[in-house]
């Protein structure tokens, strides 16, 4: 009966319709606000942007790293070939050559003058047949 009638309760299949009703009524309200998220295109395009912003920065990032290890690799690789390469060219002894061949033209200048002198004629003969030909 109800409560006209005198009954202080509901009766429970009343009350079990009640509660089905307002979880019905609450399933469907989310049901409608995920349809809303998912036609609003501006939202959505923002949160697409945010996204690939996101993952933009870390690839950035990434290949920032990769990029400085590389750089250290190479700057190692290249100190250790120079520094290999002056050993050897120090066990070898042509620093010692070269000292003394300048040492011999500064006391000597006369077969350096010499060499010059040469490459200027030889230059000069290039220039006068080369002019000749035209």
């Amino acid at each position: 009966m109800s409560e006209k009638n005198g009954s202080p309760q509901a009766k429970p299949e009343i009350t079990a319709l009640r509660e089905e009703i307002a979880e019905t009524r609450a399933d469907l309200g989310e049901t409608v606000s995920a349809l809303a998220a998912k036609t609003d295109v501006k939202a959505r395009a923002k949160e697409q942007v945010e996204q690939t912003k996101q993952r933009v920065k870390t690839q950035a990032a990434e290949a920032t790293g990769a990029v400085r290890d590389a750089a250290q690799s190479a700057t190692d690789a290249v100190r250790d070939a120079t520094q290999s390469a002056t050993d050897r060219v120090r066990e070898s002894g042509a620093l010692d050559v070269a000292a003394d061949a300048g040492e011999r033209v500064r006391r000597n200048p006369i077969p350096l003058v010499a060499l010059l002198a040469g490459a200027a004629v030889l230059g000069g003969i290039i220039l006068v047949m080369r002019r000749r030909r035209r």
